[in-house]
């Protein structure tokens, strides 16, 4: 399962917000009302920018969020599945490369898992099928596989029957669970200002394992009356396209006729293929009415068009035979299916928006109130009431409470699920009477028969035909789809609904530029919320919170704090240019030697794996994993196919003095892995979980995190030694499963597919850096120690040992290249899952990993040396493979490549 449809609404949903907020910005107009009124939301990183707030240039915020859903009420019974949550992490940065060109740039990686709806039914359809286990106190029910086929009693109302004959109304949500997967979006935003008018052109790129988007727009601002009113307008465009893998497990048992040309057979999956169109434009105006106070109306519309829908929504339909109600009796047969929801290829939406901002000169505070109101022809109108009030507290503080209601009523063709008045098939039989029979083996070739009073098969002609040469069935006749809805869905988003949150946000300004942000919002969905009542039953009512935090640095005050200090210390200016000229890919490296001084830096690892399985030095054929890869009990069944990493850490550091740096380095990973059948390998034993289809893994989420120190050791005119003492907080998970196939568990996911170590570590180093004229040069030794014996899901990771020198060349004051060889070695997993693990194959067992490998990397630096961004440095560094002695069986390696971004002050 996949959120594909949440995704889907969500992207353009953030792309149409993108084009109205950025084309809601009036011109820097030097009006102190104007600054007086946003400032206090100025602090605000992650909100909805205001006006104003789309003018900043020269920041960088980091944000992290995290989205968690709630327990649905499956009606006594226990899911036993984690709702589903998602983590979040954010880079923007806005920045002027000229008096009047602005440039930002947006980073989104999101990771989604858990469960969700897949549909909803009867409750005595027993959807939620209990999956029951025995304990010592007797039968218990550990959780639930969702079943969407099957049959029900019906009175002749067509309503549901409990078992005892007592008609049962009551519906329910039917849960299947997602195993991690992982989005990430890149945008961009170009643009240009005259004294009077500005233009941006926008675009940008959304990518996951099953849904593509990719989006441009244009947006341009006029401001008129000596900039008190601004007219604003843009278009937007968005192509999407859907290659969405459905459920081996559900899918047989899902009724797809309506889809088929659209579902390509590959590699044992079904791939769903499909793609939209969205045009957005909106325009707007923003109007100073007097010194307290600002007013934005919006008007917007959306146009969309192609496959509007979510491969992985079912409905639930209940097929009665009409026969039955001809024939008079009482209680009913009713065949429950599972057809895929059927939206329109077509919607259109519009909204229009207002929103007031009133400065409170006595509290120095601003209230913000807003309203919207959108209509589409899917029916749905739905209403956003807004209000927040920013309050500053003195000392840099301000506090941000706020409150949101959402309504809406449903989509015309939202139903919880259908009754068709038709058999869901029926036995197919000639003019005469008589059930007809096909051979099997070849069903479409147009040849039927019947069978005569002594049971004989016939053929058209009436010959006998000799049976044993075919393989008969009886021909069926599928439902009339003519007789369905034209549409129907029972996705809980076009349901009728309310959903109120309340929320708070505290945010700190320092000096210099930086400011730090905590925010909490708590929402309640329900069908009892929906403005004038009548929205989804209860049974789908539903909470879930979003926490977040987030990191601002305006870099033009911090350069500030830059031309304000001379640093003398440490060879003064010579040291500043040569102290990040280490390679990218290199951490600990370099010391601040100036006390009270500051470093932001954000750091991007991308790593790959391919080419084929190794052992030690070799190559390894299929056979000789399938032999020696796993365990002779239970012999490797796959292998990898290729794998890749992505890591995004940011890293805080502050000098308290010239001899101290301390550290704080949270990190976010993102790993994808694809795997293929071994040739050679066992046959698939009923008893043995298998890997199915053409499907990956994924997984995602917050990292473990760093923390300690580098001490200043030695130092010498052009040369300087130092140690660290950096420790690993074990906040990254280890105990990530794959999701549960029908009834049956998948297990933990594979070692190195899980985000962290699950132990304290202590990551100790000692590093040298020499200096001359425009050469640099260092050398490092550092490792890796695991503290505990084992982690939360019983292994422990391999220590590691790492030595590294390289050197360095200025081709001018802001431009240097670098070379670099690296040796690493790291020992084996020790212990093993203490849980459940399919072992299907090398990367479940703990002796297939670790080794010892050479590197070598070819690094570029770039750093801006005068200006509002001085004080800034981009490094690049690709590490490329020399050498490798891999323990046991693994993935060759591809090679790393690492950005680095960091801003000292």
């Amino acid at each position: 399962m996949c959120m594909v449809a949440v995704k889907q609404q969500e992207q353009l949903v953030l792309a149409a917000a993108v084009a109205v907020a950025a084309i809601k910005r009036p011109a820097p107009a030097k009006n102190n009302a104007l600054q007086a009124l946003t400032s206090a939301a100025l602090v605000l990183p992650g909100l909805v920018s205001s006006p104003v707030k789309a003018l900043e240039v020269n920041t960088v915020d980091f944000q992290y969020s995290h989205y968690q859903e709630g327990e649905r009420d499956l009606i006594n019974i226990n899911s036993g599945l984690a709702p589903i949550e998602v983590d979040t992490i954010h880079l923007n940065s806005n920045l002027s490369l000229a008096d009047r060109i602005k440039f930002a740039f947006n980073y989104v990686q999101d990771t989604w898992s858990g469960a969700t709806p897949v549909t909803t039914a009867p409750l005595v359809t027993g959807g939620n099928s209990p999956i029951l286990v025995n304990t010592p106190s007797g039968v218990i029910t550990v959780g639930a596989s969702p079943i969407i086929t099957g049959n029900i009693a019906l009175n002749r109302d067509l309503l549901p029957l409990s078992q005892a004959g007592i008609p049962n109304t009551q519906t329910v949500d039917v849960l299947s669970t997602a195993s991690p997967e992982t989005r990430n979006q890149v945008d961009m935003r170009l643009g240009y200002e005259w004294d009077e008018a500005a233009l941006d052109l926008t675009g940008g790129v959304s990518i996951e394992r099953d849904y593509t988007s990719g989006f441009g727009g244009l947006i341009g601002r006029w401001d008129l009356n000596q900039k008190l009113t601004s007219l604003n307008a843009g278009v937007n465009y968005t192509y999407s396209e859907t290659s969405a893998i459905l459920d081996h497990d559900a899918t047989p048992y899902i009724t797809k006729t309506a889809y088929i040309d659209q579902i390509e057979l590959r590699g044992g999956s079904e791939i769903f293929h499909g793609n939209r169109q969205d045009w957005a434009t909106s325009v707007g105006i923003s109007q100073i009415l007097n010194k307290n106070a600002v007013l934005d109306a919006t008007l917007s519309y959306i146009n969309s068009s192609g496959y509007l829908g979510n491969p992985y929504k079912v409905v639930t339909a209940i097929f009665v035979d009409p026969k039955q109600l001809e024939s008079g009796q009482e209680v009913l047969s009713g065949n429950v299916q599972a057809l895929m929801e059927q939206r329109p290829d077509k919607r259109n939406q519009v909204a229009i928006g207002g929103k007031y901002v009133q400065y409170i000169e006595p509290l120095d505070a601003a209230m913000h109130l807003s309203y919207q109101f959108s209509h589409d022809d899917w029916g749905i109108n739905a209403h956003i009431f807004e209000a927040d009030w920013v309050q500053p507290l003195g000392l840099g503080w301000t506090i941000t409470p706020r409150i949101r209601y959402y309504s809406q009523n449903e989509a015309n063709f939202y139903q919880p699920y259908l009754t068709v008045e038709q058999p869901y098939s029926q036995q197919a039989v000639d003019d005469q009477g008589r059930e007809i029979w096909v051979d099997a083996s070849n069903p479409d070739n147009g040849v039927e028969y019947v069978r005569d009073e002594n049971y004989n098969l016939l053929d058209a002609e009436g010959n006998i035909v000799d049976e044993s040469e075919l393989n008969v069935r009886n021909k069926t006749i599928a439902f009339d789809a003519s007789e369905l809805p034209d549409h129907f869905s029972s996705d809980h988003r076009l349901s009728g609904f309310g959903a109120l949150s309340g929320g708070l946000s505290i945010t700190k300004q320092f000096s210099r530029g930086i400011g730090l942000q905590a925010s909490f919002e708590y929402y309640s969905h329900a069908g009892g919320l929906k403005l004038g009542g009548g929205g989804e039953g209860a049974y789908a009512d539903f909470d879930y919170y979003v926490a977040s935090a987030a990191l601002t640095v305006d870099l033009s005050a911090a350069a500030n704090s830059i031309s304000q200090n001379t640093h003398h210390h440490h060879g003064g200016d010579d040291h500043q240019q040569h102290m990040h000229n280490t390679p990218a890919g290199l951490r600990f490296a370099h010391m601040m030697p100036q006390a009270d001084s500051w470093m932001i830096g954000y750091q991007f690892m991308y790593g790959s794996r391919d080419g084929g399985m190794r052992h030690g030095k070799n190559s390894a054929s299929d056979l000789e994993v399938v032999q020696n890869g796993c365990t002779d009990a239970l012999p490797c069944r796959f292998t990898p196919s290729d794998m890749n990493m992505t890591m995004s850490m940011i890293n805080i550091m502050y000098a308290p003095t010239d001899w101290l740096n301390l550290m704080l380095m949270p990190q976010f990973v993102s790993k994808s892995m694809h795997i293929r059948e071994l040739e050679g390998r066992p046959p698939p034993s009923i008893d043995v979980h298998e890997h199915t289809g053409v499907g990956g893994h994924e997984t995602g989420g917050v990292g473990d995190t760093l923390f300690g120190a580098l001490v200043d050791v030695w130092e010498r005119p052009g040369h300087e030694v130092h140690m660290g003492l950096m420790f690993s907080a074990p906040t990254g998970a280890v105990d990530l499963e794959f999701r549960r196939i029908a009834r049956i568990d998948g297990g933990i996911v594979h070692f190195g597919m899980q985000l962290g170590s699950g132990t304290w570590d202590f990551l100790p180093s000692l590093t040298y850096n020499g200096m001359y004229d425009d050469w640099s040069w260092g050398a490092q030794l550092s490792g890796t120690v695991r503290m505990q014996q084992e982690n939360s899901t019983g292994y422990r990771l391999g220590n590691i040992f790492q030595a590294t020198t390289w050197g360095n060349y200025n081709f001018t004051p802001w431009l240097s290249a670098s070379l670099r060889g690296v040796y690493t070695w790291q020992d084996s997993i020790h212990g093993d899952y203490n849980g459940f693990n399919a072992g299907a194959g090398p990367m479940d067992y703990p002796d297939n990993y670790g080794g010892s490998f050479w590197d070598v990397g070819f690094g570029l630096t770039a750093r801006v040396v005068k200006g509002d961004l001085v004080g800034n440095s981009v490094s690049f560094e690709w590490l490329q493979p020399a050498g490798d002695d891999f323990n046991g069986y693994q993935l060759a390696r591809d090679g790393a490549l690492s950005v680095t971004w960091n801003f000292s002050f």
